[in-house]
């Protein structure tokens, strides 16, 4: 077989993540050419999201449980690239009481941001395992509690997260190419890990873990590597998420935040990487029209009082629309190959 037909059936095989891809990839060229500043960055944080929403995806879409930890993992892998790569100066000036050797330890942005994933892996497998023994409803109950304890630390521990001040001066690194880049590759590694071994033994014990057991699947080491894998996503995300905003605080990795990634997700369907991706562009595309609508309303002076909290409030609408409507998501779970919304013959089998 040539290499040409080899790479055509690759094609045909993998063409989720090449639909994946190619309009994010697309849609990037075009607004980096053609778009304004605002819609640069607009994209840019859609991109930052993308990669956030993917690492949830690997934990709670093949498991089928709900992690609100993970934008806790966002906040280490932000908080830890964000103090490594910010210079001695502005560290000395912004957190008086910082540890004396964060102070003075400085190291380039790439690495910075690989040692936030890193990091944000190495929390993950210490506290880990145990949270992975606890059945479906009292593990997503534990892994609320988690969330809580990682905000609880980000805000008292002052001598390395300035406290619940916002904590600034991170140096400015994320573009455009930047985040498409992660974005890209955070598409990839979703991908990969579902198709691998831990992804369908993962999803089969999200089916029915007790006949997943009975097979020889080790249903807590299954769930316990994707947890560690979906912290990495997360960490890296969370660097690439500082290094545009440059200054944040603990408040950004709460309760709010974590509401926004899930319904990407759950609209999307949370099944799926194409799901996903589908959730995290209709969201975006949401609420920047609604945070636009409730700035022309205010401006305007339609109402006798200001409009606020409007976009959470219909974001909120649309994800129990989308609940019962469509329980899988928008996309229903399914990954979308080409050629799109083809019968398989399975489908053709019950028709006849």
């Amino acid at each position: 077989m040539s290499v040409i037909m080899r790479a055509g059936q690759w094609a045909r095989e993998h063409s989720t993540i090449m639909l994946m891809m190619i309009p994010v990839i697309v849609a990037g060229f075009v607004i980096q050419a053609f778009g304004s500043s605002l819609v640069v960055n607009i994209y840019t944080y859609f991109c930052v999201s993308l990669m956030m929403v993917l690492g949830v995806q690997v934990f709670m879409g093949n498991s089928g449980i709900l992690s609100w930890t993970h934008v806790g993992f966002v906040g280490i892998g932000a908080y830890v690239a964000g103090i490594l790569s910010t210079s001695p100066m502005v560290k000395g000036m912004g957190v008086p009481n910082m540890y004396p050797f964060l102070v003075q330890l400085q190291i380039p942005v790439l690495p910075a941001i690989a040692m936030g994933g890193i990091v944000a892996a190495l929390v993950a497998a210490i506290i880990g395992y145990p949270l992975m023994r606890l059945s479906d409803a009292v593990g997503v109950i534990t892994l609320f509690a988690t969330l809580i304890v990682f905000h609880v630390i980000m805000t008292q521990w002052d001598n390395v997260t300035n406290g619940p001040r916002t904590f600034f001066g991170v140096p400015e690194y994320t573009t455009l190419t930047v985040a498409l880049l992660g974005a890209l590759l955070a598409i990839a590694a979703a991908y990969w890990f579902r198709e691998s071994a831990i992804g369908l033994k993962l999803r089969a014990s999200r089916d029915d873990r007790h006949a997943a057991a009975a097979t020889g699947i080790n249903v807590v080491r299954a769930r316990y590597n994707a947890f560690v894998i979906s912290a990495l996503m997360a960490g890296v995300a969370g660097g690439v998420w500082a290094h545009f905003i440059t200054s944040f605080s603990p408040t950004s990795f709460y309760m709010s935040e974590m509401f926004v990634l899930l319904s990407m997700l759950v609209i999307g369907g949370s099944g799926s990487i194409s799901g996903a991706v589908v959730g995290t562009t209709v969201v975006t595309i949401a609420r920047e029209l609604l945070r636009q609508l409730e700035s022309t309303i205010n401006n305007a002076h339609v109402l006798s009082f200001q409009v606020f909290g409007l976009t959470e409030l219909v974001m909120a609408v649309l994800m129990v629309v989308v609940l019962i409507w469509r329980p899988g998501g928008v996309v229903g779970g399914q990954e979308l190959t080409w050629p799109l919304f083809k019968r398989t013959t399975k489908e053709v089998d019950n028709a006849a």
